[in-house]
């Protein structure tokens, strides 16, 4: 699998994405992170490593501890991708915002 496909794997459940947003506000231990969460720790676990295949987040040593960062850089490559389709949806809009024209015109 591509790393770009890889992140939308990874950002396609509601979890994970949560688990990125907790991690944008700062690093965060396995069990901080499952806090929130109705789920076991495994489960989060789980939840971290596919995280962490798509470069997602990244794992540091402190000790005993192993709190987790987020790593934007591949949400980087996502950005770009939805980018390429800026231009379709303004034209779409564009298109839109034609047809509103004409029916107003119609309309006096």
């Amino acid at each position: 699998m591509d790393r770009l496909s890889e992140v939308f794997s990874a950002l396609a459940d509601p979890t994970r994405r949560a688990i990125l947003a907790r991690l944008a506000q700062g690093e965060a231990t396995v069990n901080q992170l499952a806090e929130p969460f109705p789920i076991s720790l495994q489960a989060v676990s789980k939840h971290l490593k596919v995280l962490e295949r798509a470069g997602l987040i990244s794992r540091g040593k402190e000790a005993q501890w192993r709190p987790c960062r987020l790593d934007a850089d591949p949400l980087r490559e996502v950005a770009v991708w939805v980018a390429g389709y800026e231009r379709f949806w303004e034209q779409r809009y564009d298109q839109l915002g034609e047809y509103l024209r004409q029916l107003q015109k119609e309309e006096r």
